[in-house]
């Protein structure tokens, strides 16, 4: 009799067992009756008819999912190594539970592809530098592909560019030819304008043959500003002149 009772006791323990089921905040349960799919349930306290009702439960937070490098070849034939990042969640639970064997998987499988595709189509300038304009493409081709599924993808980021040794010491190579053309770029500008500096500096000097000599006797400053053994003797032009007269009649 003990025996009876005890086994009713636990029969009754699992019925219960498998009648109330509690699903958090963030769950889902997607019921089938007798195989047929009835309606989407939770979150809280939820009933179902023992033996006839099951449920399966969907989690609808957010999933971070790594994408493996993939081994792709731009558009100008470079072979790079990228990996990626893809955020998304479950919008419809019965659309996971119905229309994908699994969910998670495939929304995997179709993000290795479709960055394989889409990253082919761009040169690996574009690669490097339009990250953002990838992402979003990317985004939206992945997104249009797990919809049917239920599933939403909210945003893809390219984590890492692995580039072959061989790219990266000839982008280092252009990268220090570009450095240097500027470098003599901005020289021969600088070239240029003390260039026009001393065109304008002339012109006024010859309208004010004076400012000649104030600039000469302002070299001379400079000159003996400085510990050497130069010594100079300043003449005036004005002495120089009448003798150069002279050599002008003689010829």
């Amino acid at each position: 009799m003990f025996n009876l009772i005890t086994v009713i006791f636990i029969l009754i323990i699992l019925l219960i067992a498998n009648t109330i089921k509690i699903l958090k905040e963030y769950e889902r349960g997607v019921v089938f009756r007798l195989g047929r799919f009835v309606s989407v349930r939770g979150p809280g306290l939820i009933i179902l008819i023992p033996l006839i009702e099951k449920m399966v439960k969907i989690n609808l937070r957010t999933f971070v999912m790594d994408v493996p490098p993939q081994d792709v070849i731009t558009k100008d034939n470079v072979s790079v190594k990228v990996n990626a990042v893809v955020y998304f969640r479950v919008l419809h639970p019965e659309k996971a539970v119905l229309e994908v064997e699994d969910f998670y998987y495939a929304t995997s499988q179709i993000s290795q592809t479709t960055l394989r595709s889409i990253l082919g189509q761009f040169e690996l300038d574009d690669l490097l530098s339009n990250r953002e304009k990838i992402n979003i493409e990317l985004q939206s081709v992945i997104d249009k592909h797990t919809d049917p599924w239920g599933v939403k993808v909210s945003a893809v980021e390219i984590k890492h560019i692995d580039l072959p040794q061989e790219m990266q010491r000839a982008m280092a190579r252009q990268a220090e030819a570009e450095r240097e053309r500027r470098a003599k770029i901005i020289h021969a500008d600088g070239e240029l304008q003390s260039a026009e500096r001393l065109t304008q500096a002339s012109e006024i000097m010859a309208r004010s043959p004076v400012t000649l000599q104030l600039r000469y006797l302002q070299t001379l400053n400079e000159i003996a500003s400085e510990k050497n053994s130069t010594i100079l003797f300043p003449i005036p032009m004005d002495i120089i002149k009448p003798f150069l007269k002279i050599k002008d009649i003689d010829e």
